[in-house]
This record gives structure tokens, C-alpha cells and sequence, in this order.
């Protein structure tokens, strides 16, 4: 490996190492906050002001014009499909433990590498299938299929939404590696936050009124449903941390992935998991139960393999969750 190699390679691992410590706390400021104010709020509120931030960034990096693109189609698509993984995922940190929801979000590689077979028309040898079966067994165990609804702390749906956003997130990057995207991270950055901006405000004049929350017990839904308020003094601290976290996610993961090959950075990602574990601990006196140390180190252990045996053959290889841009 060259030098100039071995820098990028360095500066890769550097930048999705904050982007994920940046993950980790906005998942964590966004359960402290879900039980006050609807997730669309939050998501416009942190978005917008990771907009600003990135349009700064654009002034940084090349000015307006690096905004442009051959493809608006394919960053709007992109744009929709990574809000709807969002937003899975948020509404289920409402009633979810934090370690819970990501282990299961952490199933998104699995799904890149089965999508991967139809979509890009790879191959996926024996062995590797295999690893991804393991996987999905992980997935399985914390769902706890063998237990009566009444005996689960939430609902069936509530533990589908982080396998809905994984998958969501799978088709994502693989729409991505299928029809390439030639852009400036900070330009990435904004691309996403219009996104979520402008989803947020439909979702304002639709249910912005909090008029369908009343039907409503489960916290998942209340957070999807409550209506607007204006934030308390107290949250503005909190809620300009998530736009500026928002700012670092957005353009930390897109640089990674611009200087270092994905084999190199990926794994990194997994970084995400432990830290999720350690956040419930501490902020929310959260701790996994058996089944859920048991899916995770399953999940984890798999997609592990699958990267290192796309890297040794060499492979365009399935990245890990770049979750909640």
C-alpha cells in the first residue's frame, strides 16, 4: 500500500469512527426526547439545522455548484428511502432498549448481501450464505417468536420496525452501488437533509395536529402521531446538538466512504453496537436480556465474516448501516 493509500485509508477509518460515536449519541438524544415531542418534529428540527451546516460546509468544498447533479431522480429516491429507515427506526427507540433496536438495525448488511444476488446479479458462494443464514437466526432469537404477546414488553410490529429500516437501508446503499453517485460529501449531506426536511413537513399537514395520536397507547405510535409544541427552553441544548450531529454524520460517513475502500471502513461501523449497549446502560439503566446478547453476538459475528471474506475475495463488498443521517 502506498503512503498516499495508507493516509486515506487512515483518514476513512478516522472519519466513520466520529460519524458513528455521532450515531450513537443522536440515538440517545433522540430517545431522551421522544417521550415530549412527535418524531417529525425532531426530524425537521434536526435536520434543518444540519442543513445550514452543511450548506456551509458546500461553501468549503466548492461552492453552489457542486449541488448540481445528473441525477436528481436517483438522490430524491435515495433521498426517500433512507428517511423511511429513519424514521422506522426512530419511532421504534420509543419503546425499544437502544441495544435492541440497533442489534436488529444491524441486520442491514445481511439483507445487502441476499439483495445483492437479484438486483446487482453477484454471487453469493456457500459459505458466505451460510454466515448470512447465521445471521438472520440472530435476527430471529430477538424476536422472540416462542413468547405470547402479553409476555413481550412491546408489540410484534414494534420489533419488526429496525428489521423494516434495515431493509429499507439495504436497498438504499445497493441503489447506490447500482447506479453510482459522483458527488462532494458535503453536497451528500444536503441532498439527505432536504430529504428529511421536506418529509417532515408533509408529515406536519397530514397529523401535525397530534388529531390521530388519541387512539392511540403504544409509544411507538404516540411518537409518530403527538402533536407539534413549541420546545422548552430546556431541549433548544439538546436539540441543536442533534443538528449539529446530524451535520458531522451526514458528511463524516460520506467522506469515509470517498477516501477509503469500503472493506476498510466498514467494519467500523460495528463500533455502533457496543456503543449502544454502553448509552442504554448509563443514560437509561438499560440492559440486554440473554436472547438479545445471544441475537446480537450473532448478527454481529456474521456480518463480520461476510466482510472479511468479500475482502479476501476481493469483492465489492456489502457495507454496515450508515444508519441515521
Amino acid at each position: 500500500m502506498t503512503a498516499t493509500a495508507q493516509n486515506h485509508a487512515t483518514l476513512g477509518i478516522l472519519f466513520v469512527t466520529a460519524g458513528i460515536l455521532a450515531i450513537s449519541i443522536n440515538d440517545m438524544l433522540f430517545k431522551q426526547l421522544s417521550g415530549a415531542y412527535p418524531l417529525h418534529e425532531l426530524v425537521f428540527l434536526r435536520s434543518a439545522l444540519g442543513l445550514i451546516f452543511s450548506l456551509v460546509l458546500v461553501r468549503f468544498e466548492g461552492g453552489w455548484q457542486i449541488l448540481k447533479t445528473r441525477r436528481p431522480g436517483l438522490h430524491i429516491f435515495r433521498g426517500l428511502l433512507i428517511v423511511t429507515a429513519n424514521m422506522c427506526y426512530f419511532a421504534a427507540l420509543a419503546a425499544l432498549p437502544l441495544a435492541d433496536a440497533t442489534a436488529l438495525f444491524f441486520a442491514a448488511p445481511l439483507f445487502i448481501t441476499l439483495l445483492s444476488i437479484p438486483i446487482l446479479g453477484e454471487k453469493v458462494g456457500l459459505v458466505r450464505f451460510t454466515a448470512v443464514l447465521i445471521g438472520f437466526i440472530g435476527v430471529v432469537i430477538m424476536q422472540r417468536p416462542w413468547a405470547d404477546a402479553d409476555s413481550l414488553e412491546v408489540s410484534r410490529l414494534v420489533l419488526l420496525l429496525p428489521v423494516i429500516a434495515a431493509l429499507t437501508y439495504a436497498m438504499t446503499q445497493l441503489m447506490t452501488r447500482k447506479l453510482g453517485v459522483e458527488s462532494k460529501a458535503s453536497a451528500l449531506s444536503v441532498y439527505i437533509h432536504a430529504s428529511f426536511v421536506a418529509v417532515s413537513v408533509c408529515f406536519f399537514i397530514a397529523v401535525g395536529d397530534g388529531r390521530y395520536a388519541a387512539a392511540f397507547d403504544d409509544p411507538s405510535m404516540q411518537f409518530l402521531l403527538r402533536a407539534w409544541i413549541w420546545p422548552a427552553q430546556k431541549d433548544w441544548p439538546v436539540i441543536l446538538g442533534l443538528g449539529i450531529n446530524a451535520a458531522i454524520i451526514g458528511y463524516s460517513l460520506s467522506q469515509a466512504y470517498r477516501l477509503a475502500d469500503a472493506a476498510t471502513v466498514a467494519p467500523f461501523e460495528y463500533l455502533g453496537l457496543p456503543l449502544a449497549v454502553f448509552w442504554g446502560w448509563i443514560i437509561f439503566a438499560e440492559l440486554p436480556l440473554i436472547e438479545v446478547w445471544i441475537g446480537m453476538a450473532l448478527i454481529l459475528g456474521s456480518g463480520i465474516f461476510v466482510f472479511l471474506r468479500e475482502k479476501q475475495k476481493a469483492r465489492v463488498v456489502a457495507r454496515a448501516p450508515v444508519k441515521r443521517r
